[in-house]
């Protein structure tokens, strides 16, 4: 080829396999990405929106997306993003949808709903955390049970693909999307050397050894890089607001943590005056008991000594009591009896 042509681009895709010329294109690449989760092969397609060239050569060519629908009824939609955004997940079950819906008008039977399958070629990687480069998305409840089998989402992450070998047809699919732009033409490796792909790479040819498309190319390629650099320069600016937003973040807990180890100061020295202010109380209740227990013992030693003062006055008494008997005996004693000639007399 004359110049390399990346069949990620757009308007490449798009004529790649939505074209009318490469239908049969389309349906290869559909059974190769789908496989066994169809229940038969896709034999027939017709293309929804299929491409213009001229549209494309006059810069026109806004819908870069395929849908196309098989004999079935069954809905596809195919479509290359090259660059991720913040809103690209809810875009590609929006489009999903959006497809799925629309096979019914108002007052139509919910039973002309057709299984529909978006399949999406990511030039970044989306989900990071998964090592996997191919994703199926279903409705599936958490023990795996579909809650209508009708398609779902492909994801296919180009930055995660890697196979020297290729095994399947779609591995051979998705190793052309990744390399094809680094292929001679005239001495293709032997994982080319299919009917599909020596077509696909004509695609690709017709796009290099023609002026006027390739121009059209060009200028595809540079708006691509324009919008690559906006979201660059997008996420650059994300990037430093939501290190802004850390910052202030981080600054609100630091103020809030010493805040709250002022509070615990505060309350450390609240619980240690409530405890200095217990053991005063705890010593004045002591020296209260203390000195109730000092009136007591001398409460005790009044009442002894009243009691050792009445048995003293009550011994006096008793002496007393005594003496006075004596008295009285020695009184009679001394007192003449009538009998006595000197009493008589």
């Amino acid at each position: 080829m004359r110049h390399p042509i990346d069949p990620k681009v757009d308007c490449v895709f798009k004529a790649l396999l939505g074209a009318e010329s490469n239908r049969d294109l389309l349906i290869h690449f559909l059974n190769a990405i789908l496989g066994a989760e169809l229940p038969r092969p896709i034999t027939a397609v017709e293309i929804q929106n299929p491409y213009n060239e001229k549209e494309f050569l006059d810069d026109k060519l806004t819908v870069v997306d395929v849908k196309a629908r098989d004999a079935t009824g069954q809905m596809y939609q195919v479509e290359v993003q090259l660059l991720n955004h913040r809103d690209l997940p809810a875009r590609i079950l929006y489009g999903w949808a959006d497809l799925y819906s629309a096979q019914i008008k108002e007052g139509e039977s919910y039973r002309r709903l057709r299984p529909t399958y978006a399949i999406w070629l990511l030039g970044q990687t989306l989900l990071p955390d998964a090592p996997d480069y191919a994703h199926v998305f279903r409705m599936r409840d958490p023990h795996g049970r579909v809650f209508l089998d009708h398609g779902g989402i492909w994801l296919l992450e180009l930055s995660k693909f890697a196979a020297d070998a290729v095994e399947t047809e779609q591995q051979r699919w998705l190793k052309f999307f990744t390399e094809a732009e680094r292929l001679d033409a005239d001495a293709l490796p032997a994982w080319m050397q299919t009917q599909e792909m020596r077509r696909a790479m004509n695609t690709l040819k017709a796009f290099s050894e023609k002026e006027h498309a390739y121009h059209a190319y060009q200028a595809r390629q540079n708006f691509l890089r324009e919008q690559q650099s906006i979201q660059l320069e997008f996420d650059d600016l994300r990037a430093e607001v939501e290190q802004a937003r850390a910052d202030a973040e981080q600054e609100r807990a630091a103020k809030e943590q010493e805040r709250a180890a002022k509070e615990q100061e505060r309350a450390a020295k609240e619980q240690e005056r409530a405890a200095k202010e217990q053991e005063r109380a705890a010593k004045e209740q002591a020296q209260a008991d203390a000195e109730q227990e000092r009136a007591a013992k001398e409460q005790e030693r009044a009442a002894k000594e009243q009691a050792r003062a009445d048995a003293e006055q009550e011994r006096a008494a008793k002496d007393e009591a005594l003496a006075e008997n004596e008295r009285l005996k020695r009184l009679l004693a001394d007192e003449p009896k009538p009998s006595d000639p000197e009493t008589r007399s």
